[in-house]
C-alpha cells in the first residue's frame, strides 16, 4: 500500500505494507483515539500502548465493558463506542480478527465514523477493511501505533532496534501535541 490514499488489495496475511508517509500522515492527523480492548493490567500490551500514546499527547479513550466507569491511567473507561463523549479520530482495535469485523460493522452502522480504524498486531480482517474504506475510513492492519510512532521518530532506535528510518535530524520535543520532531519546527496539525 503506497501513498496517503492506500487501499486494501487481495494480498496474503504477511504482505500488508504501508508507506512511512501513509503512517506518518495518520499519526499527525489523529488527536483522539478510542482503544477497544484497553486493559487495566499493567503487563498487557494495550496498557502500555495506552500509556505511551497518552505520553505523546494523544487523548485516548479506553473501552472495556468490564472496567466501564473506572479509570485506567487517569482516563475514564467506557463500555463501548456509543458511550464516548464524541467521535474519535481513530479506533484502535485490541481484539482478534473476527471481532474486528463485528466492531467495524458496528462503527459503520452507528454513523459515527472515525477518520481511521487501526487493527493491532496480528489483527487483520480484509473484508472489514474494504467495508470501512468504502465508507471513506482509512484502515491500518497488523500494526501497532506505538511501534510505528517510535520507529518513525527514531525512539525505537534508542533501544537498538533498526527503525528502517535514517535521518541526520535530531528529534525535538515540541510544546503541545508531539509531532515526533519530524516536521517543520512549530508546525501544528
Amino acid at each position: 500500500m503506497d501513498g496517503p490514499n492506500a487501499t486494501i488489495r487481495d494480498i496474503s496475511v504477511t504482505d500488508v505494507t504501508y508507506s512511512d508517509a501513509h503512517i506518518r500522515a495518520i499519526l499527525d492527523e489523529v488527536k483522539t483515539i478510542a482503544m477497544i480492548g484497553a486493559s487495566a493490567n499493567s503487563v498487557r500490551p494495550s496498557y502500555f500502548v495506552l500509556k505511551y500514546m497518552l505520553a505523546k499527547g494523544y487523548d485516548v479513550w479506553p473501552i472495556n465493558p468490564g472496567q466501564a466507569g473506572k479509570e485506567i491511567l487517569g482516563q475514564t473507561v467506557y463500555a463501548g463506542l456509543n458511550d464516548l463523549p464524541g467521535v474519535p479520530d481513530m479506533v484502535d482495535i485490541f481484539r482478534n480478527s473476527e471481532a474486528a469485523g463485528h466492531i467495524v460493522d458496528g462503527i459503520l452502522a452507528s454513523g459515527r465514523l472515525p477518520k481511521v480504524i487501526w487493527m493491532q498486531l496480528t489483527v487483520r480482517n480484509d473484508e472489514a477493511a474494504r467495508r470501512a474504506e468504502a465508507a471513506g475510513i482509512k484502515v491500518v492492519m497488523n500494526r501497532c501505533p506505538k511501534i510505528e510512532y517510535g520507529r518513525l521518530s527514531g525512539e525505537i532506535g534508542w533501544a537498538g532496534v533498526n527503525s528502517r528510518t535514517v535521518s541526520a535530524k535530531r528529534p525535538t520535543l515540541q510544546a503541545g501535541f508531539q509531532h515526533r520532531g519530524l516536521g517543520p519546527k512549530g508546525k501544528q496539525a
